[in-house]
């Protein structure tokens, strides 16, 4: 199964507000981009803070329709709003994977060899 880019539209007045939280990213964020930029896994590009719909992901990958959501301690008091937000994303063709923010913090490298697996089973290894 090859990747496919599909854009999907999103509201223009969460660009700003991705920014923002692009600023103010958690220590789980910041040492999992660290990994994720450059085309550093498998050559995929990622970005961070990705606006889609009408919500903003922690990371994404176009090519693979792939978020990546680093849940922190705010995320306990809006498991049903992240149920809805993941289902309706899911709906568009977004696959998700989640990991805590203690695992992306102090565990990056596992986290990453797990992203990794995700793309390998899923896509298998990307053609120069």
């Amino acid at each position: 199964m090859s990747p496919r880019r599909k854009i999907i539209p999103y509201r223009k007045e969460l660009v700003s507000i991705a920014k923002k939280l692009r600023k103010n990213s958690t220590p789980g964020e910041i040492e999992l981009w660290k990994g994720l930029k450059k085309k550093q896994i498998l050559g995929y590009d990622f970005d961070r803070q990705k606006p889609i719909h009408k919500y903003i992901v922690d990371f994404y990958c176009k090519d693979l329709r792939l978020a990546i959501e680093i849940d922190g301690r705010s995320h306990d008091f809006k498991i049903g709003y992240d149920q809805v937000r993941q289902q309706e994303l899911e709906n568009l063709g977004v696959s998700f994977l989640r990991f805590s923010e203690s695992d992306a913090k102090h565990y990056t490298q596992s986290v990453l060899t797990e992203i990794e697996r995700w793309i390998l089973k899923n896509y298998g290894r990307p053609t120069p």
